[in-house]
């Protein structure tokens, strides 16, 4: 067994049988490693008591999982009908295109992973992204690009 599994087997004792509790000894898995790589998946699966089609199950559900590192920042465009409307999807591209990565993916350099969210719940200022926890509203492709150039 290599050290990741070791370290989750530590994280996820006190879940031991019981698959009640799996998003929350996924959640501690998470905040541990950043992500839930698979090898941590299989030892969730196997302490917590439940197959390990359930466990990738609910990380694939539930969006605020990941199953691969993240960049040191996370960019979140949002799709949802304000934003879509004042022209999100052109603020997406323009990043995409920026950062030469699709949605999902994690920059070369690891410095960015791009996202997409439904709705922030900024739809005054539509359209709108978010960088780690600061909101960036009345956005055009230029000053979306412009804003993540400007990021250490």
């Amino acid at each position: 067994m290599n050290a990741v599994s070791e370290r989750v087997k530590e994280i996820v004792r006190p879940y031991a049988g019981r698959p009640w509790e799996l998003i929350q000894a996924l959640h501690r898995v998470q905040s541990a490693l950043g992500y839930v790589p698979k090898e941590a998946q299989e030892v969730v699966a196997e302490i917590v008591g439940v197959p390990p089609s359930q466990v990738r199950g609910v990380l694939t559900f539930y969006h605020f999982f990941r199953t691969r590192p993240s960049g040191r920042h996370t960019i979140r465009v949002c799709l949802g009908t304000a934003c879509h409307v004042r022209g999100g999807e052109r603020v997406l591209s323009a990043l995409e295109e920026e950062l030469k990565v699709k949605v999902g993916e994690t920059t070369a350099d690891g410095k960015f992973t791009l996202e997409v969210a439904r709705c922030l719940g900024c739809c005054g200022l539509a359209p709108v992204m978010m960088i780690d926890d600061e909101v960036y509203g009345k956005l055009d492709p230029k000053k979306a690009r412009q804003i993540v150039r400007s990021l250490p």
